[in-house]
């Protein structure tokens, strides 16, 4: 009888508090505007709860008789409360000078709360934890304690947790903004891991002054969440953005932050500035909600499948550890009032309070590192058994990381030695990750979670990159420790202003940092010995490479190929069938990056970069063309059989994922940067930073390359291409 009655108290103060929750809701500043996204109560809903709540039932008569009539004459700055505050009614027996006002009335059904939430606590000091009433109790309380919390969600700070079953807390392990796929459709989700269940939610929005307020869309009990794979959920096709218009918001994105610091050397105010900042920020969201394209995956019990689409591995990895951990030990309930309140509560829990965006950082605060950051993996360290290890580099760019360069598998070894150097190009760049993977050799051994097959990641580690320490030109040691795994690196930067110097070389018998004329004279041919090299090895073996000039080769292998073709090593063929092929690729790029005048000329440059800016299609190509045309016959017939190699290689973007974009955007600036003293680039008082005029006139000389890749063909006259496409001496 007696757990009978405490049952029914336990509902009873559940429906009680419902009620409540839903009449003090649109009590709090909630403008009664037809635009607002929270619904404002009927008449007859606001009746009906005055008589579901007994504290309330005295003053109904009086709210009934002079309240609801101005109800339609609310104004947009007015809502429930500040209307019972106007009027101060009084309660029927209003011959009695002591009798209470309407606005003390309506803390009573708190302060019943309140008592009830005392009266629990003792009987649960009281009660022994094997009695069969001290669940019901605890259950009790908890409600009790979650309403008392969430309505007092304006005055209190940030909270960590709230009560759940069993008198436990529901402690917020991380939250992030993160990008979902649904039905096809990209959508900016704000996702809450907790202790025992992920939520994902929306950001509601809001007029102007009011505060922030979520949206639960779905959520899962950690006991029932898998991470899918590709043998049990419909794998739905990721809508993939095309490269030219993640470029395009770039662009936007440096020519908005040109703007707004030209605006505060000026003296227009803040508003200007102020609309420029709401365009970037607008500018960072798209680029952040289209840039991830790499699947994780989760499922509720039946199988319902929700993907959301991120950038790294390194991140995809974090969750599923955090998840996986918590899971060992989680216990679940969750009532649709507490559901209610925990998403109210999110306001209140969330870590993560913007996207990381440019925009959200103070003026004071690190723009990122512009530039080149040399990394030298050294070896790793405690290894309990014997693997085949590799390693991979990501940095981010853009307020998302990219992988950027991996070692060659060190195999079956506890210690392995790689001793590997690569020069990574930073963009704002803020943080260096290093994840280590073990090598599968066989499909029982791989991973096929998020519908991928993949290597197992054994550890993974992260490093700032402070611009402080890395102003230093020596090389910087570092240990990254993780999952008691030590990985040893040494970083050296270098500015853009100082590493992209086009420097001549002083030892004019070589062919790095030589003219390109002097070359082909000497060696009597139409296109360097290098190049035609370096391409028919790349063709060779490295066409289905992924990330073929992208990713970066080995820097002491590069450096060997350098010397041979600068000493005119008969052995080099030799040497280049035994490297890997990202370090021939890197020595093709290097060479073009080290010639004393680009591909294109110092005298063309401006031209190109007028050109490529011209809007009508006609005038453009006829334009780009004659320029072209205009170049000296080594330089044009040197980038002929560029452009042709490279086409053959996005030829086998499915497979190598290099686009003709992707090309654009490796060779553009390689092949068009102007020589130092041509350089229209303003240099920053701070070397360590870039002024985003750099990044401008970089786009525009991918744009330049990316409109000849996209040509189907170089329309020459017959004369000039049989003499420069034809001749045996290419």
């Amino acid at each position: 009888m007696r757990k009978w009655v405490l049952s029914g108290i336990l509902a009873s103060e559940e429906t009680y508090l419902s009620h409540l929750e839903a009449l003090l809701i649109p009590m709090k500043p909630l403008k009664a505007a037809a635009t607002t996204s929270q619904p404002m109560l009927t008449i007859q809903q606001i009746e009906t709860i005055f008589f579901k709540v007994p504290e309330l039932h005295e003053i109904h008569k009086d709210f009934y008789d002079a309240l609801l009539p101005r109800v339609q004459d609310w104004s947009h700055q007015q809502c429930v409360g500040d209307l019972f505050q106007k009027l101060n009614l009084k309660v029927k027996s209003t011959k009695d000078s002591h009798s209470p006002s309407s606005t003390a009335l309506l803390y009573k059904p708190v302060d019943r709360v309140m008592r009830s939430t005392l009266v629990l606590h003792d009987l649960l000091k009281h009660t022994h934890s094997s009695h069969p009433d001290y669940p019901l109790l605890q259950d009790a309380l908890r409600i009790s304690q979650n309403f008392l919390s969430s309505i007092n969600e304006e005055i209190t700070p940030r909270r960590q947790s709230m009560t759940v079953k069993k008198g436990e807390n529901r402690q917020l392990l991380r939250d992030r903004f993160m990008v979902e796929l649904v039905e096809g459709s990209r959508k900016l989700r704000h996702v809450f891991l907790f202790t025992d269940l992920l939520l994902c939610t929306k950001l509601k929005k809001q007029a102007a002054g009011k505060g922030q307020q979520y949206d639960c869309k779905w959520y899962i009990p950690l006991a029932d969440l898998t991470f899918q794979t590709i043998e049990d959920c419909e794998s739905t096709p990721i809508p993939l953005v095309q490269d030219e218009e993640i470029d395009a918001m770039k662009i936007k994105i440096s020519q908005i932050k040109n703007e707004i610091q030209r605006e505060k050397r000026t003296t227009k105010g803040p508003k200007a500035i102020e609309r420029l900042r709401k365009k970037l920020s607008e500018q960072e969201s798209l680029l952040l909600l289209m840039s991830p394209n790499m699947a994780f995956r989760v499922a509720n019990r039946n199988g319902k499948g929700f993907t959301f689409l991120i950038s790294s591995d390194y991140e995809r990895a974090e969750w599923r550890e955090i998840v996986r951990e918590q899971q060992k030990k989680c216990d679940f309930s969750l009532t649709s009032l507490e559901l209610q309140m925990l998403t109210n509560s999110c306001v209140k829990l969330q870590t993560v309070h913007t996207i990381p965006m440019s925009v959200n950082k103070e003026d004071d605060e690190s723009s990122g590192l512009y530039g080149f950051l040399n990394v030298i993996v050294h070896s790793a360290s405690g290894l309990k058994q014997s693997l085949n290890l590799y390693c991979s580099l990501e940095v981010d760019s853009f307020g998302y990381f990219v992988n950027k360069a991996k070692t060659r598998v060190y195999r079956d070894s506890t210690e392995p030695n790689w001793n590997e150097e690569f020069e990574i190009e930073l963009e704002g760049s803020q943080t260096l990750r290093l994840l280590c993977y073990e090598k599968c050799g066989n499909k029982a051994k791989q991973g096929k979670e998020d519908g991928e097959i993949t290597d197992k990641i054994m550890a993974k580690g992260q490093i700032k990159l402070d611009p402080q320490t890395l102003q230093n030109k020596d090389w910087q040691r570092s240990v990254i420790t993780m999952n008691g795994i030590e990985v040893k690196l040494s970083m050296k930067f270098a500015s853009r202003e100082f590493s992209l110097k086009r420097m001549p070389s002083r030892k004019q018998s070589g062919v790095f940092g030589v003219k390109i004329s002097v070359v082909t004279k000497r060696e009597r041919s139409k296109v360097p010995l290098i190049v035609r090299q370096c391409v028919e090895e790349i063709e060779r073996r490295g066409m289905e490479e992924v990330g073929i000039y992208r990713v970066s080769g080995v820097a002491t292998d590069i450096q060997a190929l350098k010397a041979a073709f600068d000493s005119n090593n008969r052995d080099v063929s030799v040497m280049m069938r035994e490297m890997d092929v990202n370090a021939i690729a890197g020595t093709l790029k290097l060479y073009f990056r080290e010639l004393p005048e680009p591909l294109f000329t110092d005298d063309l440059y401006p031209n190109f970069a007028g050109g490529i800016a011209l809007s009508d299609s006609v005038a453009k190509e006829s334009c780009m063309l004659n320029l072209l045309l205009s170049l000296p016959e080594p330089n044009l017939v040197t980038f002929l059989f560029l452009l042709d190699h490279l086409k053959r290689v996005a030829e086998n973007e499915s497979i190598n994922k290099m686009s003709l974009h992707n090309l654009a955007t490796v060779f553009g600036p390689t092949l068009l940067r102007p020589s130092e003293k041509d350089s229209k680039i303003s240099h920053s008082s701070q070397p360590i930073s870039m002024n985003d005029s750099w990044s401008l006139e970089v786009m525009a000389q991918v744009q330049v390359l990316l409109y000849f890749l996209q040509l189907e063909s170089i329309p020459t006259p017959d004369s000039k291409r049989q003499s420069l496409l034809f001749s045996t001496e290419v």
